[in-house]
């Protein structure tokens, strides 16, 4: 349940806890990058969807990690179409030869063509492409592209929207009424913290729901859909940035695992509609201390 009348008192109340940076310490142009990125998270979502449901070939990165031409192919229009007007602008990226750390100086665009490639080659539509802006560490603009799903977020300093309608975050303030999602996917030797999260979350809340696909779960927490998601994890920032800023901007909270304010460079990542912090993180930290 979302209530877009009182977002304004929830975003109030994130924002001091948040310790969110002054605009003035941000590019002027934010306007400019919101448009740029939102256009970027179109095209590349609309060159992936092309190929989505597709006999495309899949080749494996890791034990856990896959990766597909069409992950490259919406890469390389997310860039050109961000170079097309930011053309000195540092690019974060997961594949091939971006830069994998977001710059604490200066202008960077922070992207994932494809999150939630497991579900993009099991044919199942929870999968996006997102582009976040930065300027000196920090979000100014995001979008996340699920054309699967046909939905756009997209946030800036005037909030967050979906398909231009403006989002919050969920009012629930009761945990047994709550749902949370365990994000970011735990190694095979790890599967003792999976195991846990799932314990910590259906101990304390309603239900549990794991979407598979960072970039689609936090815009649903922004969205008022989940009450939370959690993760003991250092989060790659392709996977995060992006719907970090969405939550945020909905009026939602965001830290690591000691409750301090969520970085692309923190341990952990914590968020919720802000009424249940306190519980969304209790049930991370559980994850590494279950008594």
């Amino acid at each position: 349940m979302t209530d877009t009348d009182g977002r304004s008192d929830r975003l109030d109340d994130c924002v001091a806890a948040d310790e969110v940076p002054a605009p003035a310490d941000r590019a002027d142009d934010i306007d400019e990058r919101a448009a740029v990125a939102e256009e970027a998270a179109r095209a590349g979502g609309a060159l992936a969807n092309e190929h989505f449901r597709s006999d495309i070939d899949v080749e494996t990165k890791g034990e856990d990690d896959v990766v597909t031409e069409a992950d490259r192919a919406a890469q390389r229009v997310v860039i050109e179409t961000i170079r097309g007007t930011f053309p000195d602008d540092a690019i974060v990226g997961e594949e091939e030869d971006e830069r994998k750390t977001v710059p604490d100086e200066g202008a960077a665009w922070v992207i994932d063509p494809i999150d939630g490639t497991h579900n993009y080659v099991r044919d199942i539509p929870v999968w996006a492409t997102a582009v976040a802006a930065v300027v000196d560490g920090e979000p100014v603009a995001a979008a996340i592209a699920a054309p699967a799903l046909d939905d756009v977020y997209t946030a800036r300093p005037a909030g967050a929207f979906r398909n231009g309608d403006p989002i919050a975050v969920s009012d629930v303030s009761d945990p047994r009424r709550a749902v949370v999602d365990p994000t970011i996917w735990w190694e095979h030797d790890a599967r003792d913290e999976y195991a846990r999260a799932c314990e910590a979350i259906v101990s304390r809340f309603s239900d549990m729901r794991r979407l598979g696909a960072a970039q689609v779960v936090l815009p649903t927490v922004a969205a008022g859909g989940f009450e939370g998601t959690i993760t003991n994890l250092r989060a790659n920032p392709w996977d995060t940035v992006a719907g970090v800023f969405v939550i945020r901007q909905a009026g939602g909270r965001v830290t690591d695992l000691d409750g301090d304010r969520w970085r692309h460079d923190s341990t952990g990542l914590v968020a919720s509609n802000g009424d249940l912090h306190e519980d969304v993180l209790a049930a991370a930290r559980a994850i590494e201390d279950p008594d």
